[in-house]
């Protein structure tokens, strides 16, 4: 398995959120030749075309567009907002598909993981997600489906993940996004 770098983008911004404690056991379950890093997103100002079209971009965007260039792939935790991705989430995927033509996104591979302290799992923002990257052109992974619920019952008060039937679930996932990600790159 080849060296990759891969973003990881989390939906929410609470630092003790599921979605994060998720996504750190997601990151421990990784190949060993994959480096991952959490993409900070929650200081990114609101996507508004005027600030391209005048020059004016926040100094925020133009790094975040930057720095995820340096990516090969991208993996994509997130809780559900009211049946869909939360706000934070979708102005990244806003801000990293403009201006026209240059998106960071288009054929990155990806992966969507929706997490949720009920029993839904997050599957309408799993969803929704995947519909905004169908039209980002990002070759998201379609199997295994990962909505993951009752999250709460997941972790210890250290963060850790506790369940080994959901640890063997999230290491397959893991393996197939990486098989994913090599068929798939760029």
């Amino acid at each position: 398995m080849s060296k990759k770098k891969i973003g990881v983008l989390v939906g929410s911004l609470r630092k003790e959120s599921f979605s994060r404690k998720l996504a750190r056991a997601l990151m421990a379950l990784a190949p060993a030749a994959w480096e991952l890093e959490e993409i900070e997103i929650g200081q990114l100002p609101l996507y508004n075309q005027d600030f391209d079209d005048e020059g004016t971009v926040p100094a925020a965007w133009t790094a975040f567009r930057q720095h995820m260039q340096n990516f090969d792939a991208v993996l994509f935790v997130t809780p559900e907002y009211n049946r869909s991705v939360p706000a934070v989430l979708k102005n990244a995927l806003d801000v990293g598909s403009r201006p026209y033509g240059q998106s960071i996104w288009d054929g990155k591979p990806g992966a969507v993981i929706s997490v949720s302290p009920g029993a839904l799992s997050g599957f309408g923002a799993n969803h929704h997600l995947r519909q905004s990257l169908v039209f980002l052109n990002v070759p998201t992974m379609q199997q295994p489906e990962a909505y993951i619920g009752n999250a709460a019952e997941l972790f210890d008060d250290s963060g850790a993940l506790t369940n080994e039937n959901t640890r063997q679930f999230l290491k397959k996932i893991m393996e197939t996004f990486a098989n994913w990600v090599e068929k798939n790159s760029i």
